[in-house]
């Protein structure tokens, strides 16, 4: 009961016409985002994370999880129309969706792939609204050994599973810990690793790495490395769907739904696995004449189950975000940094700290997704239209703005110049393909770290022993040792992940 009367007071906060006015732009936003390749809604996120210092909290999160979750609706669209995912949870769209545009049903990849958005991101909202507060209770009787630990498993799982291999992973985490060890330190206040530079006695700021890391990072491997690339538009058909097709995507969309929820809640990767996994599981279950569709003409299940998938991966990673303040993919590590823009803590407190703010994003949630099914079944064609934009100006854009927010938060000059050689970091990491995520978990997660572990061998009285001693910090502990040696052990032996 408590559930519901805290659900309902988040709608009412949720529901305010300023409130609603940001979810509606978050969600158009992210549409749009999702449609145009490369960007991505951790780039669009961070790119506007300067808005936390003019907009209020509830009103700032709404939007960024608009645009979260707005995205993989947006990504489907130009997957299916153009063969060109906007994101790279759309990729296993575009193998069915884009056979079935070329056999002339354009119309009925669109509309399962929107309604099964809907149907999943709706089923995995109330997986959030009635376990996130379960899981926060139990986790306000963590202490420190057991912080500590569980963001050593953060760290551990990010670097691990982003990436192509753990080696990198790990090295990007490390250069993340390094910037958030820049600054002031915040137990005996001496300055750390500033070389006298006075702009860096506050340390680096979140909203500088995350922008540029992604967003300028992103615009200058494009000019740089990328090419024009032309692509086939296929003609728009009715957004309809016929009485087979719900038959075949009804269940698709339960599937989906059902594997895409769990990886939502731990770091796994982000939204690939879960949908190259769903898409898996349709074709070996489909039969007869809907098996020969796969690959040829184009089979509906292929779309409806993947798009179900990424769209309640999405939805339920909002879980450790809020409960546990474990970021599980580029956006959500973004998300955290507007969090600590607030100077809101997110973790198992958030729930009784700033209980209105996480139940209005809950709530949230819901209106989100019956704007974005509205978005996105009448505007399919005005949304395709967004590639038309000629890329130099679309990037050249993206730079202008990425520099005027970072400007804008301390007018500083030298903000810029960090700005942009974060960004040229960024660049260089991507073109030897080193993961970015790693480095926002650790920059943000670091400094608490080190506090948890300053508190945890104060505990032990300076013995490290007091992590072997507590069940739940042991437990922990064993899970980051498998994390890191157990896919050793299977590829030596051979096995296939």
């Amino acid at each position: 009961m408590d559930v519901w009367n805290h659900l309902m007071q988040g709608f009412a906060t949720a529901g305010t016409p300023v409130n609603l006015m940001w979810a509606f732009v978050g969600c158009a936003l992210g549409t749009a985002i999702g449609v145009l390749p490369g960007i991505g809604p951790a780039t669009a996120v961070a790119m506007l994370l300067p808005i936390t210092a003019k907009v209020d909290a509830t009103a700032s999160m709404i939007f960024f999880a608009g645009i979260y979750y707005g995205a993989m609706y947006g990504g489907s669209t130009t997957s299916i129309l153009l063969n060109t995912p906007g994101t790279s949870a759309s990729m296993v769209t575009a193998m069915e969706g884009n056979k079935m545009a070329k056999s002339g049903r354009a119309g009925a990849a669109l509309a399962t792939s929107a309604i099964g958005s809907f149907v999943a991101g709706t089923f995995a909202t109330v997986i959030v609204t009635l376990f996130a507060p379960v899981l926060a209770n139990y986790a306000v009787q963590l202490g420190p050994p057991e912080y500590f630990m569980l963001m050593l498993l953060a760290f551990t799982t990010v670097s691990a599973v982003l990436g192509q291999s753990t080696l990198r992973g790990l090295v990007a985490l490390f250069i993340g810990l390094a910037i958030g060890l820049v600054g002031m330190d915040q137990i005996t206040g001496l300055a750390r690793y500033t070389g006298g530079v006075p702009e860096l006695l506050d340390g680096i700021d979140i909203v500088l790495v995350a922008v540029g890391m992604f967003a300028v990072s992103e615009a200058m491997h494009v000019v740089l490395f990328e090419g024009k690339v032309v692509q086939q538009e296929h003609k728009m058909t009715q957004v309809t769907m016929t009485r087979r097709d719900w038959r075949r995507s009804i269940p698709a969309w339960l599937r989906g739904t059902a594997i895409g929820a769990p990886f939502g809640c731990i770091p796994a990767g982000g939204t690939e696995i879960p949908t190259f996994l769903s898409y898996a599981v349709e074709k070996k279950m489909a039969k007869g004449s809907d098996l020969a569709e796969f690959g040829a003409a184009g089979a509906i299940e292929g779309v409806a189950g993947p798009e179900a998938a990424n769209n309640a991966t999405v939805t339920t990673a909002m879980i450790p975000l809020l409960t546990l303040g474990i970021p599980v993919s580029n956006t959500t590590a973004v998300m955290l940094g507007a969090f600590q823009n607030y100077g809101i803590q997110a973790g198992p407190q958030l729930f009784t700290t700033s209980s209105g703010l996480v139940w209005a994003l809950i709530a949230s949630l819901y209106i989100g997704n019956v704007m974005l099914l509205i978005l996105n079944l009448p505007l399919v064609g005005m949304w395709v239209k967004l590639l038309k934009i000629p890329r130099p100006q679309l990037y050249a854009g993206i730079l202008i703005f990425s520099t005027v927010g970072a400007y804008g938060m301390r007018q500083s000059v030298f903000d810029l110049f960090l700005l942009y050689g974060i960004g040229v970091l960024g660049l260089v990491m991507r073109r030897f393909s080193f993961p970015s995520a790693p480095v926002v978990v650790a920059m943000i997660l670091g400094p608490l770290a080190e506090a948890q572990l300053r508190n945890a061998m104060s505990i032990g009285e300076g013995s490290a022993m007091v992590f072997l001693q507590r069940p739940v910090s042991l437990i922990l502990l064993l899970v980051v040792i498998t994390v890191l040696v157990l896919p050793r052990i299977l590829k030596k032996r051979g096995v296939v992940m």
